[in-house]
């Protein structure tokens, strides 16, 4: 999972550009393969929903034969406040078992400012093998490596 997070910080720092820019955002598959390269897949679907739907069956049981795999939607996180956040759904083939998500809440830039707020776990489930700082560690390794994403996030962070 700790790989996969890294996936994860890289393409939710795309994903957080798109948005800054867009009012709309079509959800990501992005996955790795052996050769660590990184693939990215727009999903393009008549509604969200279905979009969505193609993803998660994607992370159960791919055939673009990845390493690790991401799939990334808008969608809303619940807390203190309610805020949009991009939701990350993460899965490492090597431990299949193992299932997290993520959210990374933003303000829109239809809110007047644009604003990126910490991201938060929405689920760790048998993640046991997993150190969950390190995770986040390489999450925002990832993150930083997206050239304009990462710029972007850290201009745009409100702690």
């Amino acid at each position: 999972m700790i790989t996969a997070s890294e996936l994860a910080g890289y393409f939710a720092a795309h994903a957080l550009w798109s948005l800054s820019d867009a009012e709309t955002f079509h959800p990501i598959l992005a996955y790795t393969t052996e050769d660590d390269a990184k693939h990215m897949e727009r999903i393009i679907t008549p509604t969200a929903e279905e979009a969505v739907e193609y993803g998660r069956k994607q992370l159960d049981h791919s055939d673009k034969d990845p390493t690790d795999i991401v799939l990334l939607y808008d969608g809303r996180v619940t807390g203190d406040e309610p805020r949009d956040a991009v939701i990350i759904e993460l899965r490492c083939y090597a431990f299949p078992w193992a299932k997290a998500t993520y959210g990374v809440p933003y303000a829109p830039k239809a809110s007047g400012r644009f604003a990126v707020f910490r991201p938060v776990v929405l689920r760790w489930e048998d993640c046991a093998d997993f150190d969950l700082d390190r995770a986040f560690e390489r999450f925002f390794a990832g993150a930083d490596a997206h050239e304009t994403g990462g710029a972007l996030w850290r201009a745009h962070r409100v702690e």
